[in-house]
């Protein structure tokens, strides 16, 4: 039986996470392109590190499945807890929809799309708003941790302790 820490890495990048969505909601940064990827490069180094500290945790006496199985279940722990978060936050600051469907207005006007186009996708946007948050936050999340799972997996240092067979 291995010895586990997917628990309390999970939980503190989801606090991380958390405590940078409050500080750039509080700054006006939400809808800044660059502020997605910060939180994508948390959940990136967080779950590499929750891998490597687990193949120390063990004395590397794991297997790549073992990591990355820890890495998972890590990425599955912020999915669920930044995405509640993120659901309850958007209802508490209602404006967050209204800032994000401005943004969004401005990215299709400069790229030229004609009015109509802008107000169809807006309509459907908005009316979407809450699936297209939950979706995005939970396969984005997963995605992006799994990469870091594998990558977590390939660097952390194992030396498992494989039973020969007896004959």
């Amino acid at each position: 039986m291995h010895k586990s820490n997917h628990l309390q890495y999970g939980l503190v990048i989801s606090a991380i996470i958390i405590l940078l969505s409050v500080l750039f909601y509080v700054l006006n940064l939400s809808t800044a392109s660059w502020v997605k990827w910060v939180s994508t490069a948390v959940i990136f180094v967080g779950v590499i590190y929750t891998c490597t500290q687990f193949a120390k945790l063990n004395d590397g006496n794991v297997t790549f499945g073992n990591v990355f199985a820890n890495g998972f279940k890590t990425t599955s722990l912020i999915a669920l807890v930044t995405v509640l978060f993120t659901v309850v936050f958007i209802l508490i600051f209602p404006d967050i929809k209204e800032k994000a469907l401005e943004e969004a207005r401005r990215q299709m006007e400069s790229q030229g799309q004609s009015d109509e186009i802008i107000e169809k996708a807006i309509a459907m946007t908005s009316k979407m708003f809450m699936v297209f948050v939950l979706a995005g936050g939970i396969f984005g999340t997963l995605f992006f941790g799994v990469i870091a799972s594998l990558i977590g997996a390939a660097v952390a240092k194992k030396n498992p302790n494989v039973q020969q067979p007896q004959l």
